[in-house]
């Protein structure tokens, strides 16, 4: 198993987000890419590979170049608007206002590409979000290679960042970027499996019109867990991305009983489309004890989620999204890519 590993992650280190009407400690922070890598360690795994730097232009093929141009100047124009501290959303545009003029001053820019006012942005979240794109870049290389599995451990997540929007604590699309790059190498047929509690909004938009890549979520039911707004299950992609989509969503509670026919639906789905390549968005958000999860998954499920994704017999590039519980998470991450090596 190739394992890539982003040493700028720690570059975002926010203050604090807005949880339940108050800023509190952000959940995504530095610990829990250290605490993965501790596992891995621990594990055996000890050749973790930096990636290179491969450029914009992986990330211009799933992201727009105006909201690129934002993220790498934002905490700038913050800092010379006499701003300190991180960056949070004053107000968005609603369905009645006007979104193709676009504000000159940051507070409206940072309205304009955010959609969530728990993703903050701090002096570092550009070098940690781009080191992260190249991450993803780089897992598609090794399995495009040969290899059976590439791990990208990375954080900030991606899976919620839109072509031209973030939140959900994603900033760039790393799993888009990994499925774009697949397709890049020649594969005709990609599919990406997310199996993150939250629906991954920003990988099932950039693909929802195309019939190249393949995107299954299984994930909580938006009527009452994030992202609220997508994530249906009678979202099946349009024109033609028509049929390639498939929501799997899932009431609170669900154990690995409940959980586990909606995961084989996924793969057979995959198996259906006659996918080249697998790109798996991996979140231990679904762990029982995780603080923003209420699923009711154990660490052993994980090596059974694993083993059953390997059944596909894809090649298989794995890119780290949520998983909040600290103290569990290496040994959910540990348990799952021993499930997609056995």
């Amino acid at each position: 198993m190739r394992i890539i590993f982003t040493d700028l992650h720690d570059r975002h280190d926010c203050a604090g987000e807005m949880k339940d009407g108050q800023l509190a400690p952000c959940f995504e922070n530095p610990r829990r890419l250290m605490a993965i890598a501790d596992a891995l360690r621990a594990a055996g795994h000890h050749d973790f590979e930096t990636p290179p730097d491969k450029g914009l232009a992986p990330i211009l093929a799933v992201h727009d170049l105006d909201y690129v141009e934002f993220l790498q100047s934002a905490h700038a124009q913050w800092r010379a608007a006499g701003r300190a501290g991180d960056i949070l959303p004053l107000c968005w545009p609603g369905p009645y206002m006007r979104r193709e003029v676009a504000p000159s001053t940051i507070d409206g820019q940072v309205g304009l590409y955010a959609f969530d006012s728990g993703t903050p942005i701090c002096a570092g979240t550009w070098e940690a979000a781009y080191q992260g794109a190249q991450g993803a870049v780089a897992a598609a290389d090794a399995v495009a290679g040969g290899a059976r599995t590439a791990f990208l451990a990375t954080r900030p997540p991606g899976h919620h960042a839109m072509p031209g929007q973030y939140g959900g604590y994603c900033f760039l699309a790393t799993a888009a970027i990994a499925a774009q790059r697949l397709l890049d190498h020649g594969a005709e047929k990609v599919a990406v499996l997310d199996i993150d509690y939250h629906h991954g909004n920003g990988t099932q938009t950039i693909f929802y019109e195309r019939n190249d890549v393949l995107v299954v979520n299984v994930h909580a039911d938006p009527r009452t867990e994030y992202p609220y707004f997508l994530g249906h299950a009678d979202e099946k992609g349009a024109r033609r991305g028509e049929d390639a989509n498939l929501n799997l969503p899932l009431a609170k509670g669900a154990d690995w009983a409940s959980y586990q026919p909606a995961l084989q639906e996924g793969l057979a789905a995959i198996a259906r489309f006659g996918a080249d390549s697998l790109v798996l968005s991996f979140g231990a958000d679904t762990y029982v004890d995780d603080p923003l999860g209420r699923f009711r998954l154990v660490t052993n499920d994980y090596a059974r989620a694993g083993q059953a994704i390997a059944g596909l017999k894809l090649p298989c590039a794995v890119v780290m999204e949520g998983g909040y519980h600290i103290e569990a998470l290496g040994a959910n991450v540990v348990s799952l890519l021993q499930g997609l090596e056995s």
